[in-house]
């Protein structure tokens, strides 16, 4: 097994390794100089971050609802990126692969935990936050009200505090696979035929997801162009673009026309934020969930506390999260009082579908993430010319119970398990066992999370850094997604 490989140095260490290749080259030939080059740059091979195989061995792992975001993350680590990078390299690709739970238009929220005491959040875990927004004055009158895109800033604010990779590489690929189209999965053609007459109904929608008049099925050639465009466009001018440029502009007058208006100011004033988690505290670990306004992660704390105290009983600490959250939307609580309450939950309610991954280094840093569109396929209609498929406005719909959770030790500056959440009421119990049955078993996900909860997971029972051998990582068998890594 080969050891974990470290990036090069840079600045004057990198100018001096260079020069001595070159005596190298000159004096003992291509084959002595790949030797040395081996040596100096401490790795394997001649390749360079950002070239995939830079990294050999044990790189990390992978988790999501769809195999080709999963693909696309598991390249960033070989390439030498972070779990930040590789969360990048997965959103952005949802958002072409996936676009009924993910895409520009919509949002999400996610926990990023780098456990080195110099990482940006000095080894605490941290939430980043880019829930879905409502544009302000959108009234009764909006025939179809949409929310205003977050996920574009939310990833990047991620990246930027947690990344190493440059951003334009990695929108390079999501937008090659808008433009030249990608293969249907499974998890798509499932949520396409469920709602092939309302999606269809929108124009730009059925140029992008119909053949001959039918949604189109596993295996078909998805190809956004448009949406091609727009990553191609963020690319080039950068992610503000879309918030306070031409972009934006163009947003402006394609929301309206699909009836969904989003203003300028609306877009300029989208701004993500970082936020403490909710932690609990378990034996010598702690455990980390999203907090609000992703109350998903409230309600996922409360199925943990239940089944802190019985690890059998789904019942309960499913009827407790979801007593929980619908406390804390009645407004005048906290979260730990919310929590605290007694009830029952409510009856009928019915949540948004959303999508959620994970992803985990070389190094033990580690990427967790909920994303949504507020409804499966969120207004239904693309903005036309800019190819992004708008989100339903949070005005319009039961806000979606976004759900992820972080194990880690303080003491040790070490992670332990790391799991999202899907499955519309079933998320927040669907984490909180993940991470119970991992920490009880030292397996990721032993058993399937209780329906209708769906969950990913990554776990390293004898933590990490330390113990590579003991990591692994589990998609929900039940569901249409991928885990991958290397140990």
């Amino acid at each position: 097994m080969t050891d974990t490989i470290q990036p090069p140095a840079r600045g004057a260490r990198w100018r001096g390794a260079r020069v001595a290749l070159a005596f190298a080259v000159l004096l003992q030939g291509c084959s002595a100089a790949d030797k040395v080059s081996n040596a100096l740059l401490g790795i394997g091979s001649s390749r360079v971050p950002g070239q995939q195989g830079y990294v050999e061995g044990f790189l990390g792992g992978v988790a999501a609802d769809e195999p080709r975001a999963v693909l696309a993350g598991r390249d960033v680590l070989s390439e030498g990126g972070t779990a930040a990078d590789a969360a990048a390299a997965v959103a952005l690709t949802l958002a072409v692969t996936l676009p009924s739970r993910a895409s520009l238009g919509g949002g999400g929220a996610c926990i990023a935990y780098f456990p080195s005491p110099k990482s940006a959040n000095r080894g605490v875990p941290e939430a980043v936050m880019f829930t879905p927004l409502a544009p302000a004055g959108t009234g009764a009158n909006a025939d179809r009200p949409a929310a205003v895109p977050m996920m574009a800033r939310g990833i990047f604010l991620l990246h930027a505090r947690y990344g190493s990779l440059p951003f334009e590489g990695i929108l390079a690929s999501a937008e090659q696979l808008a433009r030249f189209g990608v293969p249907v999965s499974r998890a798509l053609a499932k949520d396409l035929a469920l709602v092939p007459g309302p999606l269809l109904a929108d124009p730009g929608a059925r140029a992008v997801f119909s053949l001959n008049g039918a949604v189109l099925t596993e295996g078909q050639t998805l190809r956004q162009p448009d949406l091609g465009g727009t990553l191609a466009q963020l690319r080039v001018s950068g992610v503000g673009d879309l918030y306070q440029g031409s972009l934006a502009r163009r947003i402006e007058s394609a929301s309206d026309q699909i009836g969904g208006p989003i203003k300028f100011a609306d877009l300029r004033r989208a701004l993500p934020k970082l936020a403490p988690v909710l932690s609990r505290d378990f034996h010598s670990d702690k455990v980390a969930f999203l907090p609000p306004p992703a109350d998903g992660g409230l309600a996922a704390a409360g199925a943990f506390d239940v089944l802190a105290g019985n690890p059998n009983d789904m019942a309960g600490a499913a009827a407790h999260a979801l007593a929980a959250v619908a406390r804390y939307r009645a407004g005048g609580v906290t979260p730990e009082a919310a929590l605290a309450a007694k009830g029952a939950p409510p009856a009928g309610v019915l949540y948004p579908a959303s999508t959620g991954f994970v992803t985990m280094d070389r190094d033990g840093n580690v990427v967790t993430c909920a994303l949504t569109m507020d409804n499966l396929f969120g207004t239904g209609r693309i903005m036309p010319g800019v190819g992004i498929l708008a989100a339903a406005s949070p005005t319009a719909v039961t806000p979606p119970l976004l759900s992820a959770g972080v194990v880690w030790n303080p003491g040790m500056n070490a992670f332990r398990a790391a799991a999202s959440g899907s499955g519309q009421e079933g998320a927040p119990l669907a984490v909180a066992a993940a991470l119970i049955d991992t920490l009880r078993t030292k397996r990721p996900m032993s058993v399937p999370v209780p329906e209708p909860g769906r969950a990913n997971i990554i776990a390293c029972s004898e933590y990490l850094p330390g113990s590579k051998d003991s990591c692994g990582w589990a998609a929900d068998p039940r569901s249409y997604g991928l885990a991958i890594g290397s140990n």
